[in-house]
């Protein structure tokens, strides 16, 4: 397996994102435990690192500069605030081959992650592929685990049929010969971003060769009952179905993807009842819309509802 690494000079002053840069070594179950296999895993690490992790998953196509406006508001109220950059994006190494990324790959390599740096009272902050790799990652280590907050996010079995929106994207993505990052997030946010805004987004990936990693996301989204993910979820399910830990949705109000998912999660999922939901303004990536307000409702939440869930 070949990976790159985008060059240091490509992040230079980034805007509003002037956090230190943190690397990890990640070994894959999934290839050769070899030397030759490991990867750079980056990671944002703010905040008290003697309080408990919150841990801040992007999706596609972003890196942890979606958290850039969240990450101080979470840190200033006390906590570590964690925002990885998945393989094949932001800082991370990026494998060069579409075949070198699957579902499990991406679950091997967030595994040895919170394993590595062994964190322990995780809340869950995740959105869009955040949310499918984060949430199985929930209900496979559950004893990490003590809150969940989820965005416009999901964790489809491919039980039903996904809508169009999804199917659109996801040909898009397959087939188009122009895959603009920068654009792809503005034009799914409700507020026009900067230039630099759109160059950040753009950084990692200095040609399209950087991009297999991206590219590869939406067509491991199972879509059907046999997907070879598809178990594994249903089982990640199962799982939820008795999760009782404080689960927060916080989804947007015009995300065409994932609107009415927040009432799925509330419908089928424990943890939910009695948590103070909301509705947030925005597209898809409601970090970019409403950061401030996303970031105060976790706040809130770890305050309020978490505290009082874990008081002696």
């Amino acid at each position: 397996m070949k990976s790159l690494r985008t060059p240091d000079s490509a992040f230079k002053r980034l805007a509003n994102y002037r956090f230190e840069p943190n690397y990890i070594d990640i070994e894959c179950p999934t290839f050769s435990a070899s030397i030759s296999q490991q990867l750079r895993m980056h990671y944002v690490d703010e905040g008290d690192k003697n309080a408990d992790p919150v841990l801040m998953m992007h999706g596609e196509p972003t890196w942890s500069y979606l958290y850039r406006h969240m990450i101080p508001i979470c840190a200033a109220a006390g906590h570590r605030v964690i925002a990885p950059d998945l393989i094949g994006f932001g800082k991370s190494d990026k494998p060069t081959k579409q075949s070198d990324y699957s579902y499990q790959s991406h679950m091997d390599w967030m595994t040895a992650f919170i394993t590595q740096l062994d964190l322990k009272n995780i809340t869950l902050v995740c959105q869009d592929w955040g949310s499918l790799i984060g949430l199985r990652l929930a209900a496979e280590n559950p004893e990490r685990f003590k809150a969940i907050v989820l965005g416009n996010g999901a964790l489809p079995t491919g039980d039903k049929p996904a809508n169009k929106a999804f199917k659109l994207w996801k040909t898009f993505a397959s087939y188009s010969p122009w895959f603009p990052i920068g654009k792809i997030i503005n034009s799914a946010s409700f507020r026009s971003l900067g230039k630099d805004e759109v160059n950040a987004y753009n950084a990692p990936f200095p040609s399209a060769k950087y991009k297999a990693g991206a590219r590869a996301f939406p067509k491991l989204v199972p879509v059907t009952k046999n997907d070879p993910a598809s178990e594994a979820n249903r089982k990640a399910w199962e799982v939820f179905s008795q999760w009782e830990k404080p689960f927060l949705t916080t989804f947007s109000n015009g995300d065409p993807i994932m609107r009415g998912g927040d009432k799925v999660m509330q419908n089928h999922i424990p943890g939910t009842k009695g948590m103070p939901h909301v509705t947030l303004v925005g597209g898809h990536f409601l970090q970019e819309d409403s950061p401030t307000e996303f970031a105060q409702a976790i706040n809130s939440f770890l305050a309020k509802e978490v505290k009082q869930y874990y008081r002696p």
